[in-house]
């Protein structure tokens, strides 16, 4: 298959097979970390994805611009929305966050954590505050059920980015606090938002608008996982959306479009690229994206993640299917 990210991955794959997943392997390469303190069963979970420690570099402080001067992004580009009441919203579009996975900002009095897993098309969003203190949140390089385990700096404790607590070190078993954020296009975010702000392009020598997992997500395994694949004959990179322990599947929605049930209601909509499609996000399949809210059309924190790591973060969840 000539697959850009198949070359990417199988190195980091190779890579991956070297480290043997025992603490005390990794207490080589984190002398700070407590690993006596854990959540983690069974360290055979947990796998090198090759980078080393940063070297996915997560950002802070990033840069904006107005939502119309922002140039070199297509309408159907996917973004990560952040609206916070009486601050401008605020776009962090995934071309960037491919190449970075975090980004560390504050929005008014808000410090947050805006964060993307590839591997997981896993998008959310946290308050990076715990007990008074704000952490500030890097890249691991390493992964549990094909899912980017995040750190923070202040206390070197690993942390599980798909259901947002820690899982090593001091912070194991603190949940950081997830806000209400969704994927959009460009386009959707510019028009409800004319005086919004975009996350400018990052002083990084990245070819930020390309994606190194062309085809990911139309795979029919994920990469570096092994667990089990999900029920019902739902594909393991069918995207699903995530409210609590309870998962939509896309195509149900895309079929649907508009589904209230369960005290949510989920609005799909046509013409977002997929970000693991095509080489250039831009050229990528139209997925859609969905708004998710409460009974009084309050917006909900929710994910949209592939249906594998749903199924193993939550293997007791609910399967939103419809008619049963």
């Amino acid at each position: 298959m000539r697959r850009v990210f198949g070359l990417c991955l199988l190195l980091w794959s190779v890579m991956a097979t070297g480290a043997t997943a025992d603490p005390s392997f990794w207490k080589h390469e984190w002398p700070d970390t407590d690993f006596s303190n854990t959540s983690v069963a069974n360290w055979v979970e947990i796998v090198s994805g090759g980078p080393p420690k940063d070297g996915i570099p997560a950002l802070s402080d990033p840069q904006f611009v107005e939502v119309g001067q922002k140039e070199g992004i297509a309408p159907t580009e996917p973004v990560i929305t952040v609206e916070i009441d009486g601050e401008r919203p605020r776009a962090y579009p995934i071309r960037y966050l491919t190449w970075h996975e975090i980004v560390n900002d504050s929005i008014g009095d808000v410090p947050v954590a805006v964060t993307f897993c590839p591997l997981c098309n896993s998008a959310l969003t946290f308050d990076r505050r715990v007990d008074g203190r704000v952490l500030t949140f890097g890249v691991s390089g390493k992964l549990r059920n094909s899912d980017m385990i995040m750190y923070d700096r202040e206390t070197q404790s690993w942390w599980q980015q798909a259901v947002g607590m820690g899982i090593v070190g001091d912070m194991t078993g603190t949940r950081l606090k997830s806000l209400a954020s969704w994927m959009e296009s460009f386009a959707a975010f510019k028009d409800r938002n004319p005086n919004g702000l975009v996350m400018a392009e990052p002083e990084w020598q990245r070819p930020y608008g390309r994606n190194p997992y062309r085809n990911y997500d139309s795979s029919k395994r994920p990469f570096l996982y092994s667990g089990e694949m999900p029920p019902h004959g739902i594909p393991p990179l069918m995207r699903v959306i995530r409210v609590g322990d309870r998962a939509w599947p896309m195509d149900r929605l895309a079929r649907e479009g508009d589904v209230t049930e369960d005290g949510v209601r989920i609005l799909w909509q046509s013409g977002v690229n997929s970000a693991l499609d095509s080489e250039r996000i831009a050229d990528g399949r139209d997925v859609g994206a969905v708004r998710v809210t409460d009974a009084a059309g309050r917006d909900l924190p929710h994910d949209v993640m592939f249906a594998f790591a749903f199924h193993a973060f939550w293997p007791n969840g609910r399967w939103m299917l419809g008619g049963t």
